[in-house]
């Protein structure tokens, strides 16, 4: 790190903008909730909306990507006080990894204590389809092997542990209840429940990478969440994860196949319906009182 380089924000920092969120909108919100790519349209779905642009809030990122909006929306989904994120902050984008986790730790100062991840992904196991929707039970950080961490750098007590336990990252009674609830809406056939990889970007996997994360036991891969995830559980939130199987990754050298960008785009649009129905109604049955053990 170079001289005067920083390593993330104060506390003081995160306290501010959520003072001033707080000071801006009478919601409290209990849950978080993540849009990823083309997903943006779920935080739609919420009534009595208040909207702040990113570069409107003190301190916050701004995000360059699209499909991503890039606003926080405060309303209410089933009833339960909810904050959705417009877009989120990736690694290839140039930001630090602790800048692109800086909206879970104030959402813990202004009362979360359940965040959902979505994100769109490459199905890496054969038998996933696109417009399949993956529970994440599991995660492999792959920029954290090589030291890309949100927690890197000084500890702050008042946000939670030097060392926290992520054996447990994605909750499990959250699991069972979406599984419990994809089965009432008929989706048993569109849930799966796998393990999520996240690499940096903005490249897609070269075929060698794809089948060598296969083999470590990925079934999907994406470029996000993991940081957040990390971050979350750092600070005692429950967390839910759900990808949205947009493409199928490339493993053949004699396909003609190539991963782009619209294409995930236009798979989160036609499917993003199902996955807002699944939300909705896992939010309705949600015990939004509860902290993370």
């Amino acid at each position: 790190m170079a001289p005067g380089e920083r390593s993330g924000y104060s506390y003081e920092e995160y306290k501010a903008t959520a003072d001033w969120l707080l000071s801006q909108t009478q919601y409290r919100p209990t849950v978080a909730i993540i849009c990823g790519s083309g997903l943006g349209a779920l935080a739609d779905t919420l009534k009595d909306q208040v909207k702040f642009k990113y570069c409107d809030i003190p301190n916050f990122p701004t995000t360059s990507v699209a499909g991503h909006v890039g606003q926080l929306v405060f309303g209410t989904l089933s009833g339960k006080r909810c904050v959705c994120m417009q877009g989120r902050f990736h690694l290839y984008e140039g930001h630090a990894v602790w800048k692109t986790t800086f909206p879970i730790r104030v959402f813990r100062l202004i009362g979360v204590k359940t965040l959902i991840v979505t994100n769109a992904s490459g199905g890496l196991n054969p038998d996933y389809k696109v417009g399949d929707i993956m529970l994440l039970k599991d995660h492999i950080n792959m920029p954290g092997f090589a030291g890309v961490n949100p927690l890197v750098g000084p500890n702050d007590e008042r946000f939670g542990e030097r060392f926290p336990c992520m054996s447990d990252a994605y909750d499990k009674e959250l699991r069972s209840l979406a599984t419990e609830v994809s089965q009432s809406l008929g989706l048993s056939h569109t849930l799966r429940e796998g393990v999520y990889c996240a690499l940096g970007g903005p490249s897609y996997e070269t075929i060698a990478e794809c089948r060598m994360l296969k083999a470590l036991g990925a079934d999907a891969v994406g470029m996000s969440t993991t940081h957040e995830v990390i971050t979350a559980r750092h600070c005692k939130l429950r967390v839910l994860g759900l990808s949205l199987v947009t493409n199928k990754v490339v493993m053949d050298y004699e396909s003609e196949e190539r991963a782009n960008h619209e294409e995930v785009l236009q798979s989160s649009k036609r499917s993003a319906e199902i996955l807002e129905k699944l939300v909705t109604r896992i939010v309705a049955r949600m015990d939004c009182s509860r902290n993370a053990s």
